[in-house]
């Protein structure tokens, strides 16, 4: 397979693949090795481009590290607060605060890109409206809508 452009469609992809699949034992340093770094590389540019991986929602990264590093909800206090904020921000009804995140990102390592992500789930708030009746934001197919309820 000769070389003369980047990847741009399936097909080459798979020409490619198939090329860096019968040369993978090449040894660095000779022209078939060169041809293999060149090809991973375009390849992963493709992949990038035609398959992006979005990245995860703060909780679930956090939750993720947690399960990683055998963390409990009492092992975030000294990154989030209290033991109830550990509890409120894990089941999503609290937003972490810009100190929150800085503390998580230098404790456990998480990207501030992953922290500053705005989470799957909105916060969900209930508000008294007048005559004991309830607000509820309830989400939308265009965004939120308040719904009128009985109390």
């Amino acid at each position: 397979m000769m070389i003369s452009k980047l990847i741009t469609t399936e097909a080459e992809y798979r020409a490619a693949m198939a090329r860096i699949k019968a040369i993978f034992s090449a040894k660095p340093g000779t022209r078939k090795g060169d041809e293999l770094d060149l090809l991973v590389t375009l390849v992963e540019a493709y992949e990038n481009k035609a398959f992006p991986i979005d990245l995860p929602d703060p909780i679930t990264a956090i939750r993720f590290r947690m399960e990683q590093d055998g963390l409990k909800a009492k092992d975030l206090i000294p990154y989030i607060g209290s033991a109830s904020k550990v509890s409120e921000v894990l089941a999503g009804k609290r937003s972490l605060s810009l100190t929150m995140m800085r503390n998580v990102r230098d404790g456990l390592g998480i990207p501030a890109e992953v922290l500053l992500k705005e989470p799957k789930t909105k916060l969900h708030g209930y508000r008294r409206a007048k005559r004991g009746n309830m607000l509820r934001h309830t989400p939308a197919a265009s965004g939120r809508k308040l719904v009128r309820q009985n109390a």
